[in-house]
């Protein structure tokens, strides 16, 4: 005889109420992210909503691109018999452990791709200056890029990790200054597509080499989840820039 553990999740109000106000927070971003894709970055309403199913689907796929190998320490089993009975016995030594580095469809590649249609449909052909905008927009992912890593950490067993207010607050006042110096220009579309890959560049590609000290079997760049990191720093980037001006 022998007892079942079953795991199973609270039924406190905390975690009750935790679950409500994810939803309503989930909400909100869901719906102002449509006003924002079409009235800041002037994306078509029909292109937006796609764009917000894509996420949503994308967030449970991980596309592998490549993996990692690396050599250290660790718990080994080294098997030996003796007299037709197989032992296992645990031991401490070198071990090879493989990362997989994959990438978020709904929190990564959409995000890049939106970010390319801004700089294809806006700034290209309705721009007045298209040179000046994209320089500007280059000089906001570099200022983006090292301050993103500056406060990037690597958690063993985890991943790499950045407070989730440093990408859009640096996105959105660095968006805010370049946008300000003549000629002018829209710092929406600099926040976002600065927050996109300033955020992509500085807390994941900047840190690649890194890969060998988290531990864990998969790095997944773009987060877990939709309104994780790279997405979420290009909305609330653009949404901060609308309401600072």
């Amino acid at each position: 005889m022998y007892r079942r553990g079953i795991v199973y999740r609270p039924t406190t109000w905390n975690y009750m109420l935790t679950l409500i106000l994810m939803t309503l927070m989930i909400s909100v971003i869901a719906l102002s992210s449509l006003q924002i894709f079409t009235e800041a970055l002037m994306i078509p309403p029909q292109l937006a909503l796609a764009a917000l199913y894509m996420s949503l689907i994308g967030s449970m796929i991980n596309i592998p691109l490549t993996s990692v190998k690396t050599i250290d320490y660790g718990l080994i089993y080294r098997e030996i018999e003796i007299f037709g009975i197989r032992w296992f016995l645990p031991t401490i030594g070198l071990k090879e452990r493989k990362t997989i580095i994959a990438i978020n469809i709904g929190g990564a590649v959409i995000p890049i791709l939106i970010s390319i249609y801004i700089l294809i449909q806006t700034i290209m052909k309705m721009s007045i200056n298209p040179q000046i905008s994209l320089m500007k927009i280059v000089l906001s992912i570099l200022i983006v890029s090292i301050i993103v890593n500056r406060y990037s950490r690597i958690i063993p067993g985890f991943g790499i990790v950045t407070p989730g207010f440093i990408p859009p607050v640096s996105a959105a006042i660095t968006s805010i200054i370049l946008a300000l110096i003549p000629p002018k220009c829209n710092p929406s579309i600099i926040a976002y597509v600065s927050g996109t890959f300033g955020t992509l560049i500085g807390a994941d590609l900047m840190n690649i080499g890194k890969i060998g000290e988290m531990g864990a079997p998969m790095v997944s760049i773009g987060g877990a989840g939709t309104f994780d990191g790279i997405y979420l720093t290009g909305i609330v980037a653009t949404s901060l820039t609308l309401i600072l001006i």
